[in-house]
């Protein structure tokens, strides 16, 4: 079975897991790991005493790379989730997904 077979196979399934593709998961942990080394160097610029306005532009990076690890995320669960459960005829995913946005949006 090709890689796109694979990602595509096995989604979410009834208990709220899904498989991922290698590629998607070791993209999903890079990501996440560059965002925990940026919080332990804001830890530190703390402990260290920075000046707040330093502590703020990099706290503010850490947002724009959490934005961006959402939208990844996103993006993976529209193309294979949501999209395998409305052709399985579970037409409450969608029920799901908005109520899913309306919370990223608060």
């Amino acid at each position: 079975m090709g890689d796109n077979q694979e990602e595509k196979k096995c989604c979410c399934c009834q208990d709220k897991t899904k498989h991922r593709s290698e590629k998607e998961y070791k993209d999903l942990i890079n990501r996440l790991s560059r965002i925990e080394g940026q919080v332990r160097g804001v830890k530190g610029m703390v402990e260290n005493d920075a000046y707040c306005p330093d502590i703020l532009m990099q706290v503010s990076a850490i947002t724009a790379a959490l934005n961006s690890f959402n939208k990844v995320l996103l993006a993976n669960h529209i193309r294979t989730c949501v999209v395998d459960d409305l052709h399985a005829g579970k037409d409450e995913v969608v029920d799901e997904l908005v109520t899913t946005l309306q919370k990223l949006m608060k």
